[in-house]
Parts: C-alpha cells; structure tokens; sequence
C-alpha cells in the first residue's frame, strides 16, 4: 500500500507539473498577444472580465482545501514565514521580512529544479492573482503574527508581499513583468466598483525598492503604459515616476515629461508635480518652467495651483523679475468669477438643481483662487526673491489698464506675510493709487469678489487703512476710507467691530482729516448698513465723549449717524436717544457759543430723523419705528428748549433757520408733512411780521441815512406792494445792542442778521409743503428794499467811520438778501420769473460795485456774519485769502465765473476723493490776487466768509444765454478761494457724484461761453495792434482771461473727478463727453462707443490751443486733454499731446502790458508741460538733446536777460526747470534699459549698447552745462540726480558690458570714457560744495562719493571677469572748481587703457 501510494503520488506531482508548464505557456502567449494588440483592447468592453471574476470565485471556492493541495509558491510561501490568505483577511507574516526574503531566495536557490523552480514559482503566484480579492492582499502590506516566539521579530509595519518579492533579484524580472501585465485588465474599471483602485497598488509596489535590476527597462515600460492608458492610470504612473527613477534617469524622463505637458492639458498637474520633485539641471529647469508658463492662461481653475507652485518654487534670482512678470501678466482672476450679470441672472433660474450647480460652481471657483493664493503665500514667505520680485514686476508696470486685481491681493498678501517687505509694499501701493493705477473700482472688485482670500490680510487691511487716513494725498486717504467700507461691507462681525473700533479712533484723534473722513465713512456705512453698525452702536456713541474737538459741520455728522441709529430700530436705538437728548440739552444750557450750536445742531438732526417718512416698499423705512406721543412730547418739549435759547441771540437763532432749512432741503421729499408742520411752522410764521411792511412812499423815524426804496420791480403793481424793512431794522437793531445793558428784555430780538437765513427756511418750507411751488411768496423776487440813496461817489470821506461802518453793514445786507432770492427763485419756469432772477443778479453786481467803494474807505471795518455754523474770523480779512472758494459777481458772467467757483470747489471737495493737488489752484489765487492789486473791487474775494452761499441750481441761469460784453467788463471778479469750508456749508453737504450731475448738465452753456472766448483771443491774434492801446483793452485782455481760465478750470476739475472711474458713473461720463463730442458732430454722438467719444471729445478740446492768452490757461488747457483721455494715450492722442506741449513751450509767451510772464506759477506750469512732453514724446533721448544742444547753446549766446529762439520759455530764470526735468528724465530712461543678460543675442547686447552710448551721451552734456549755470539750485540738481544716475548705471549698464566686453570692446571703452568725463565732473562739484560750506549741497556728497568709487571697483571687476586686468590702471586725480582751475592733489580715478584686451 505504501509503495502504491508513493507511485500514485509520483504520478500527481508529474501531471501537476505538466499542467503548471503548460499554463505558463499559456499566459506567456497570452501576455504576448496582449503586447501587440495592446491599443486595440483599450477599445473592448470589459464583459469577459466580468465572466472571469465569476471563474475566479469559483476557484476561490475550492482554493486551500488544505496543505496537501498547495503548490510549489504556496510550499515555498509557508516555510518562508508568510501565510496566504484568502477573503477579505490580509496575508500573515510570521518573520522579520529581510528574515523572509533571505529564506524564500534561499529555498530557491537550493531546490532541486531551480532555475525552473523559479518559472513554476511565478506561474503560482499568477495563478494565485487571478482573484481580485487575493490579488489586492498581495499588493497591501502583510499584518504581523503576534506570537510568543516572534513579538520581538516582526516589525509593526510590513511590506505587501508582491513588494517583499520585488526584492528578491532572482523573481524581480519576472514579478515586474507580471504586474505590468496586469495592469490592462483595469483600463476600464471604475475605481471603488471593488473598493480598490488596482493600478494605483500595482505602481506603487515599484516604489522605492531598494535595487532594480534594470531601471531603464521598467521606466521606458511605464512611459509606453502612460501613452495607451486611460487618463486616472496616467496620472498614477507620472506621480509615481520621481520614487521609481535612478537619479541617472531623471534628466531624461523629465524632458519626455516637458513634452507630454505641451501635448495636452489633461496631465498637467501630474507632470508638474512629478517634476517639481526631480532633481534637474538650470537649463533644463528653465524649459520646463517656460513649458508651464505657457499653459498658465489656459490651464484649467482646479489645475492653476500646481502650476504656480511650480513656475514659483524653480525662480532663481537671477530671472526673477521676469520669471513674475510673465506670470502675473498671464494670471487672471477675472475668469475665475461669474460676471456680475450672470451671477444676478442666476438667482433669478427656477430651477433649484441649477440654482445649486451654480452656487456650487462659484464656490469651486473661489476654493480655487483660495489655494492659488496659499500657494503664492509659501512661495512669498519662504523664498525672499520671489517676494521682491513680484514687487519689482508691480512697480514696474507704467500703464493704468495693465493693472490687476491680483496686483492689489498680492502686495496685500506681501504686507501680510513678509514684514520686512511692508515699507517697501506700502510705498509701491501709495505711489500706485496717486498715479490713479489703483483706482477704487479695483478694490472693490477684490472685496467682492473675493472675499474668501481677502479676509486672510484684515490685519494689514487695518494696518494699511489707518496709514492711508494720515495721508497728505487726497487719493491715498479716499482709498483708505474705500478699504475700510469695503472691509465692513464683506467680512464678518468680528472684522467689522474692528472697522468700527478703527474709525471712531480716527475721529477722537483730533487730526482734521482723519476726523472727517472717519466721519464721511460712517456716514456711509450707516446709509448702507444700518442694521449691522447698529451692532456697535455703543462704540460710536462713544465719540460723545469727545465732541470738543468737533466743528459744526463734523457734529452735523456725528448727530446724523446717531439719530439713524437711535430711529432706526423699535427698541435698540432707544438708550441712544437717551444719551442723545440729555448731551443736546446740556449743550443748549451752556453759555459757551459753541455749545449751543452743537446743540442747535443735534436737536435738528434728531428732528429729521423722525420726521421721515415711512415708504411700504423700503425696508429700512420700515424697521423705523412709528413717531409716539411720547417721542414728540420729548421733541416738542426739546424746541422749546432751542427756540427760548435762541431768541435773544440772533447768531443763535439764525444758525437754528440755516439748520433746519438745511435739514429740508437735504430730505427733500421724503419729510413726514404733518410732523414738518409741526415743527416748523412757528418758525416761518414770524418772518412777515419781522421783516415786511407796507410800502409807503415815506418813513417815518430817526434814521443815520434817509430812507429810500430801491430795486422795486413791480413798480406797475403799487397796490398792495411790499418792501423789505431793512434800513429801519437796522436802526433799531443798533439801537437794541445800545440799551441791552439797561433792560433785559423778554422779548424775542428782531435782527437784520436773521433776514436772510429764515427767508431761505421760508422759501424751502413752503416749497415742501407745495410741491415745489413758491406762489405764495413769488412777490418777495420783485419787492424793494429800504436802503438808501447809493450816490457814494464823493461822499464817503465826509462820513463819519460809524456811518461808513453802518453804510458797509447795509450794504452786506441786501446783498445776502438779493442772493437768497436768486437761490429761491433760479429754478422758476416762468418768462418773467427768469427775467426777475436775471434782473436780480445785475443788482447785485451793481451792489458790489458800490461796497467794494465803501470798503476802501473803510479800513478795520468787520462784516456781520452770514454764515453761522463756524468761528467768525479773528482777523480783519485781508487780500490776499487763499483756498478754494467761490467767486462773488453777478449777473450773467457772474454766474459763469460762479459756475467755475462753484464746480471748482466742489471738485475740490472731491479732491477729497482724490482730485488735483491743492498748490495748484492756490498758485491760481496768487496771480489773481496780484493781477487785480489796485482794484477795489478785488477785495470782495476777501470777504467770501461774509456772503451768503449761492445754491448750485443758481447756475442754471446759464441756459438763459446771452452773453455780452458789457456785462464782462462789470461782473468778472475772478474765483477766490477761502479757508477751509467756511461758507460752504450746503456744498459740502451734497455727495460729489450729485455735484458732478449738476455739473455735466451745465456743460452745453459752459461749451457756448468758451467757444465765445476762443472767438474773441482768435480775433486779438489777428489784430495785434489792439492790445497796444492803453486801458480799457489791457483790462478787458485780463477779464476775459480771467474768464477763459475759470472755464478751463470748471472742465478740467470735471473730467479730472476720480469718480468717473467707478463702474456706477459710466454713464454720467458719456453723457458728459457726448455734450462735448456734439460740439463737433451735433446729432451723430447719441449711439457712439466710449473710446469714440472720448476721441472726439479730445479733438473739440484740442482746437481751443491756438487761443489760449496765457500760459496757465496752456497748463490747464494741457491737463485737461489728459484727464479726458483713455488711460493709457496711445496713438495719435499721445502724438498730439506731444506736439501740443513742444507748441506751448516753443512759443513766446508775453502780457498784454509787453512783460514776459515769469513767477513760481509760471515755473511751476512749465515743469509740468515740460514732463508731459518727454512722457509723450517717441523719443525722449532725442528731447534731450535736442534741447540740452539747440535751445541751451541758443540761450548762452542771448543777451544776459534773452531767451531761447526756438524755446522762448527758457532763459536765465527757467534754466534750472529745464535742467531739473531733463535731469529726472534722463535718469528715468536709463533705468526703462532692460539689464543686460548672459543670454542676450549680440544683436541685442549692440542694441542696448546703443541706448546706453546716447543716454550716457546726453548725461555729459548735461553734466557740462553746470560750468555755465553755476547756481545752486543746478548744482543741487546735479548732485541728486547725478547719483541715481550713476546707481542705475553700475545696476543695469555694468552687467550688460561684462558680457559684451570681448564682442563690442570699442564700444564698451567708448561708453565708460564718456562716462568717466562726467563722474570726474561730478567730483568737482563734490570738492566746489565742501569748499563753500554749504550744509544743502554737501549733504549729497557722501552717497554721491560712495556711488563713483564703487564706480571705479565695479569697473576693476568687469575687466577682472574679462581677464583684461592690465587695461585697469590708477592715475592722481586733481581737485578742481567747476572751471577745471586749482588744482590740488586729492584723489583717484579709474582709466581704461585702449590697448586692453
């Protein structure tokens, strides 16, 4: 039986060895057809895979019935330390794994059929693999038996067992080949249909294996397995890549990379990926990252991280600045984010699954944009080059329209992260944002759009908003106050807390602007946002506190804020209320003045907010709480407290009119008309009594001047007329001031002071009450006055000063009285209303005319106050006042130069928002104080705090046409501009966007009046002989350029508004430019583009050079055609600009007295011209020298007080303008010279060369002059710009000859011995300011002296590096004055000898 069962078993291992043999062929020739027909079973449908899973677990089924079946791989297996297992359960290792390998290699090794030992061994493992599920147990690691013998032996941690044979040298081959095999059999599985994602175990088992037997063979397998796999299998195998590869193979593999990743996008993030973890070479390095570079502005969102990643993690610092400014011109966050409209038209999709994809999809976009951001964020705070390079490519880029979101996210994100970066990124952003190259729209886009990733700076945010708040610049702060608005309207309630805790910092800091514009944000935050700054209602209320430090107008914002606040909410605002009337009526109390005009001023704010009007469909409106008993009692009880402190103070009562008039004409509308009545009927009740009488051709009473009605024009209406009782009202206001000691009376004071004031409260209550209409009142426009006669010619001497003084007083009077009326009745419709108003306006130029007489007579003499919401001025006014201001003429030009005033000031509150500088406009004031000196009449401009201010709507006269010039020669009194905001109390009131509405509707009459001047000055050129006659036709050359130069100024301070910039006013721009554009086409503008009306707007204004009578009307003629053109000009646009301003300063500019115009005005207007034209020329080397060779050379052989020929501007006085503007141009030029490169083509390098020779050329020149104009202001010139221009050489010039030096020796030599002359120059002039002692000179000389030796040394070098030492030699430089005499001994200096090679 034994021997049987030997026999029988013999027999078995035969048949079983057969059949193994056979089935190894069998796969082998499987595997081979597999080879060949490779692509063409990617294209089957995976049903029999699906059947053969179903075989498989059958076999699965009947699989180890016990050791007797196990085979030759199982045997080996078991006694090697490893059990398989079968199921879910992973395979056991009993021994350590290098314990395991060295016994399985071992087994095979000694076992009597090895080497076939092997192939049988293989065929078991196939076998054994053909289930899924056993296969994923051989790709997972295997778990550690825990037995008592082996604790101590197996390792936690084990290798999956195809891993563990992988090691083995003897099976790696065959193990590699079967793995590679199998991987086919899952092109077309899902992955997760079996839990498993098969080719992803398959390719990490070649993973870091510690010896491949042929790396080469299995590397170029894979590469063909990525050509013909699907996409998911290619990702895993180029991930995969940088573990498998030998460092020899790198090189290789990551060029076939590079040239996958040009071939499609789909493995993009992959290959970058792989390659970000290769070690390469620089030059190799530089392609790839060129490779990524290209795909950046199409790569997909979800991909664009990566790239990034790997564009920035291989910058060096070398090619940074490019490297980042390719990058950042490629990125673009704006597709990444829906446009607004779609956003919009999305809410509105019925559909709520596509609602939600859409939601989901911006939410992706913005995940995406959040990664980019951290990915730039590592690459910033890790790698110092390329933070300052991408610093360097924003500082670099010029034009406005190059600018992007992602420049402002990214100095942020610098500001944020890297805080030895922050001065250098605060100071790229404010130069940015006062070049208008950061406008707020920019910023706003950034908020809104991406608020996910903004909200990681609010730290710098805050940090940089406060720094912007004290600001010099009007753009800064405006952009300051925008990040804080911004900053509360986008992120959370902790981050808006912080805004808030901000802002009322600014307003307690006591700094003016910061106070007012911490105020104007508020402002604006409780308009927009109330429910949420009700939140920190307490800390504004907290401002309370410090209201000391406050003027009327600031606490007119402060009551506003808190009275929205305190009647916004039902029960929230009520302890805000509280506070509110008990500080109001502890300031009523007070006898300090100032006390009760915050008090006045807080008891009419909290009267407007609850006389609103409460709208069904607002929803703000509604959470207002309905007015109660209650609440009214307070007020009620609260004016009657105002009305008993005003009424013996007619300052105090007439600021309560100006006050409450203002308070209805701000909420025109939208007042509760019951609640108005309430309140201020029994203010307007009184004016009749007071202010009217019957008109009667006599007065009775004891007068200082006879009484006489004047200005009556309804002289045909004689029953029933009116007069205003303002002579006699006087009197006896005189009077009361007199005998005020001896009684106190009870009795309310009447006082001439309140009649203007509450006839505007008149005038604006009943329109309200009216619906607009003025009927009841229209027969206050015609009615006289009770002056009297003002035949003063003659008779002032003979006054005493009291009556002069009383005359002057009067005189005040009725001109505040006639503006209010103007104010009142402009807007009538009316033929006769208009023709009233008109009427009205030439009284009160012919009223000017006679105060302007009484007030040079008399001296010391202080107006009574017009306006009372401000300090009365402590000093006597004077002449020359400056600031912005309003003009004060009347009539028909009056109102055109008002119109100027008014849109001047207005724009320069805007200014606030970031306009022109203010030395502009104040240099305008100077010259108009000095051209009108001897005129009394030029004194007015002084006295503008004493006039009553006239409403914009006034200007709307200018509709009325008609201009002549007899009313030019009575009514042009120039603009004046005054301190501060005093007497503009109702301008500063309204936003600047409703100024600039009021403005462009002005715009066609404005057009009329300065195509009169353009008629007139064109007329004067062709009669020169006219302005040879004496007086009246130099005087009327002045007023009319006067006039024409307003106009100027009203345009450009238009156009020049930063506020067109915003998206929301695009259409107030073509409206305005389509007024100008008509001008030239009438009727063909209504459908033209913005670029088209901007190009025909530019040509209109561009036909008024050849009029202009002054060179400031040039200057502003200039800045005007570049506020209105497209940033940035370009094409003809910026030829003409160049062109306009060498005509201007070719062109001889003289006075109509025969003088040539000269002054800080006139210097500063030619500095400005001068840098338009070298910005907007096409060559500004050529500039240069031209007028450095031509225009100097022609002016050093004039006579000692000659000119120029061909530029008449330059003389002996303008030189230093000239020399200081070519001076920063020329520096400004050579650094726009690309540095040179070790790359440059010669071709290049010769053509920088060439740049560098002329620039080096014009330098000497220009360097040269200083032995003719010796003056200091040339030698401080010289000296400043004489640095930075050798700083930009030795940075960008030096590179660029040590690699051209061999190729282009002459030229190099040439270069650095032009140069040589001028450094030599420049140390003259270092030796000349030490010798004089002059601190303003010698404080430039040590950086200067530091620059020329590292002059000499750089030199040294550059010849070191071209082994061209014995070209560099040594030689005694002398001492000398700038006349190259006294020569004493001193220094060095550096000479590079021709015969070098």
């Amino acid at each position: 039986m034994a021997s049987a069962r030997a026999a029988g078993g013999k027999l078995e291992r035969q048949w079983r060895e057969r059949r193994n043999n056979k089935g190894f062929v069998t796969m082998v020739s499987k595997r081979k057809s597999w080879k060949v027909d490779a692509s063409e079973e990617s294209c089957k449908t995976d049903l029999p895979k699906t059947k053969k899973s179903r075989i498989s677990n059958k076999e699965n089924a009947s699989a180890f019935c016990g050791l007797e079946n196990e085979g030759v791989f199982e045997e080996l297996l078991r006694t090697s330390g490893i059990v398989l297992k079968a199921g879910e359960g992973q395979n056991e290792i009993a021994v350590d794994q290098i314990t395991f390998q060295k016994k399985l290699c071992l087994a095979l090794e000694k076992h009597p059929t090895y080497p076939a030992v092997v192939k049988e061994f293989i065929s078991g493992l196939e076998s054994h693999i053909k289930d899924r599920n056993q296969f994923k147990n051989c790709l997972l690691p295997c778990t550690p038996v825990r037995t008592e013998g082996s604790r101590n032996l197996v390792h936690s941690y084990c290798e999956s067992l195809i891993k563990l044979l992988l090691g083995i040298k003897i099976l790696q081959p065959a193990v590699i080949t079967l793995l590679l095999e199998k991987i086919p059999e899952f092109f077309f599985d899902i992955v997760g249909t079996f839990g498993t994602n098969f080719p992803r175990l398959i390719v990490n088992q070649f993973k870091w294996l510690d010896k491949l037997l042929d790396s080469q063979d299995l590397v170029k397998k894979l590469m063909q397995m990525v050509s013909v796999s699907p996409v998911p299998i290619q990702h895993d195998i180029v991930t995969s890549l940088p573990e498998i590869l030998e460092d020899s193979q790198q090189s290789e593999v990551a060029r076939e990379l590079s040239c996958l990743l040009k071939q499609g996008r789909r493995l993009t993030v992959p290959i970058l990926d792989a390659l970000s973890r290769l070690d390469l070479d620089a030059e190799l390095v530089a392609e790839v990252r060129q490779s990524a570079m290209t795909i950046v502005p199409s790569v997909k969102l979800e991909d664009l991280p990566v790239v990034v990643k790997f564009i920035l993690q291989n910058v060096k610092a070398a090619d940074a600045v490019e490297v980042i400014s390719d990058l950042r011109k490629s990125l673009d966050l704006s597709s990444c984010v829906l446009p607004l409209q779609i956003q919009s038209s999305q809410k509105k999709i019925k559909s709520q699954v596509q609602a939600s994809s859409s939601l989901s999809q911006v939410t992706t976009s913005q995940n995406c944009v959040k990664l980019l951001f951290d990915v730039i964020k590592l690459a910033v705070r890790f790698q110092k080059d390329v933070s300052e390079a991408w610093i360097k490519a924003i500082e670099n880029t010029t034009s406005v329209s190059d600018h992007k979101v992602l420049d402002l996210m990214v100095l942020l994100l610098i500001h944020s992260t890297n805080t030895r970066n922050r001065k250098q990124t605060e100071k790229v952003l404010r130069s940015k944002i006062r070049l208008g190259c950061m406008p707020e729209q920019l910023m706003q886009n950034a908020f809104q759009n991406h608020s996910m990733v903004i909200k990681d700076f609010f730290p710098s945010i805050l940090a940089l908003a406060q720094t912007f708040l004290h600001s010099a610049h009007p753009a800064v702060v405006s952009f300051g106050s925008c990040m804080y608005k911004q900053a509360f309207a986008a992120f959370d309630s902790y981050c808006q807390q912080e805004v808030v805790t901000a802002l009322v910092t600014h307003v307690c800091s006591g700094s003016e602007t910061e106070l007012d514009i911490s105020l104007d944000v508020l402002t604006d935050l409780v308009v927009l946002h109330t429910s949420q700054l009700m939140r920190y209602a307490t800390f504004v209320k907290t401002i309370l506190d410090s209201t000391q430090k406050l003027n009327p107008c600031q606490i007119r914002k402060l009551f506003y804020i808190l009275s929205t606040l305190a009647f916004s909410q039902k029960q929230e605002g009520s302890y805000i209320q509280d506070d509110m009337h008990m500080v109001i009526r502890k300031w009523l109390s007070s006898t300090v003045p100032n006390h009760k005009q915050m008090g006045i001023i807080g008891a009419v704010s909290m009267i407007g907010s609850v006389a609103l009007k409460r709208n069904e469909g607002d929803a703000a409106s509604q959470e207002r709480p309905e007015p109660n008993s209650e609440c009214e009692g307070q007020l009620s009880t609260l004016l009657d407290l105002v009305g008993f402190c005003c009424e013996q103070t007619p300052e105090v009562l007439a600021l309560y009119y100006d006050e409450f008039a203002s308070l209805i004409e701000k909420q025109k509308g939208n007042l509760d008309l019951h609640l108005l009545e309430e309140f201020g009927k029994s203010l307007v009740e009184d004016f009749p009594t007071d202010f009217v009488v019957d008109l009667s051709p006599t007065v009775h009473g004891s007068f200082l001047f006879p009484v006489k009605s004047l200005y009556n024009l309804d002289e045909d209406q004689s029953q029933e007329a009116i007069a205003i009782n303002l002579l006699p009202l006087m009197s006896q206001s005189e009077l009361g001031r007199v005998t005020a000691g001896a009684s106190n009376q009870s009795k309310r004071a009447v006082s001439p002071m309140c009649l203007s004031p509450c006839f505007r409260l008149l005038r604006l209550y009943t329109a309200e009450q009216n619906s607009g209409s003025l009927e009841e009142i229209d027969a206050l426009l015609g009615c006289p006055l009770y002056l009297t006669d003002l035949e003063v010619e003659g008779k002032l001497d003979s006054l005493s000063k009291q009556e002069r003084e009383f005359l002057c007083s009067l005189l005040f009077y009725a001109l505040n009285w006639f503006r209010e009326v103007v104010n009142a009745f402009c807007q009538q419709q009316d033929a006769e209303m208009k023709g009233k108003v008109l009427t009205r306006l030439q009284n009160i130029t012919e009223l000017q005319n006679v105060l302007g007489k009484c007030l040079a007579a008399t001296p010391g003499y202080v107006p009574p106050p017009a306006t009372f919401d401000s300090e009365a001025p402590e000093a006597i006014p004077s002449i020359n006042a400056t600031g912005p201001g309003r003009k004060r003429s009347g009539r028909k030009r009056k109102a055109d130069g008002s119109k100027a005033g008014s849109a001047d000031r207005s724009q320069a509150d805007d200014s606030s928002e970031g306009n022109q500088p203010d030395t502009e406009l104040s240099e305008l004031d100077k010259t108009a104080a000095d051209r009108e000196a001897g005129n009394p009449l030029a004194q007015l401009q002084s006295y503008r705090p004493y006039f009553r201010e006239l409403d914009l709507e006034v200007f709307t006269v200018l509709h009325c046409g008609l201009l002549t010039k007899s009313v030019l020669d009575t009514e042009m009194h120039t603009e004046e501009r005054g301190n501060k905001d005093i007497g503009f109390s109702h301008l500063c009131q309204r936003s600047p966007k409703e100024v600039a509405v009021c403005v462009v509707d002005l715009l066609k009459p404005l057009c009329k009046h300065m195509e009169n001047m353009h008629n007139y000055f064109q007329a004067a050129v062709q009669n020169q002989g006219a302005e040879d006659e004496p007086g009246v036709n130099i005087q009327e050359h002045q007023l009319m350029s006067s006039c024409y130069q307003l106009l100027l100024l009203t345009f450009r301070s238009l156009f020049a508004w930063n506020g067109f910039s915003q998206h929301e006013n695009t259409d107030l721009l073509r409206s305005a430019l389509r007024v100008l554009a008509d001008r030239l086409k009438p009727g063909e503008t209504e459908f033209l583009p913005l670029e088209e009306l901007i190009s025909e707007s530019f040509q209109y204004l561009l036909n008024f050079q050849q009029s202009v009578p002054s060179f400031y009307c040039a200057y502003i003629l200039t800045q005007l055609l570049i506020a209105i053109a497209e940033k940035p000009m370009s094409g003809w646009k910026k030829e003409k600009m160049a062109s306009l301003a060498k005509q201007f300063l070719c062109q001889s500019w003289v006075k109509p007295s025969g003088d040539r115009e000269k002054g800080s005005q006139f210097n500063s207007a030619l500095h400005t011209l001068l840098c338009v034209y070298m910005e907007h020329t096409d060559n500004i080397l050529k500039a240069i020298e031209e007028i450095s060779s031509v225009g100097v050379s022609e002016l050093m052989n004039s006579a000692k007080d000659g000119c120029s020929s061909t530029y008449p501007t330059l003389n002996r006085q303008t030189f230093p303008v000239f020399f200081r503007v070519m001076m920063a141009q020329l520096e400004s030029s050579a650094k726009s010279i690309p540095a040179g490169k070790p790359s440059d083509s010669s071709e290049v390098q010769l053509e920088k060369l060439l740049r560098w020779n002329i620039t080096v050329r014009n330098f000497h020149i220009l360097i040269n002059l200083v032995k003719v104009f010796d003056s200091r202001p040339v030698l401080n010139i010289c000296l400043k710009y004489g640095r930075l221009f050798v700083e930009a050489f030795l940075k960008l010039a030096m590179p660029l000859l040590d690699h051209s030096f061999k190729k282009h020796t002459d030229d190099v030599q040439s270069l650095l011995k032009t140069l040589q002359l001028s450094t030599r120059q420049l140390h003259h002039m270092c030796g000349h300011s030490k010798i004089h002692q002059d601190i303003g000179l010698t404080n430039h000389v040590p950086l200067l002296k530091k620059s020329l030796e590292q002059f000499v040394y750089r030199v040294k070098a550059m010849l070191a590096f071209n082994h061209c030492q014995e070209a560099f030699w040594v030689g005694i430089l002398k001492n000398r004055d700038l006349q190259l005499k006294d020569q004493i001994q001193c220094d060095c200096s550096t000479v590079v000898s021709s015969e070098g090679e």
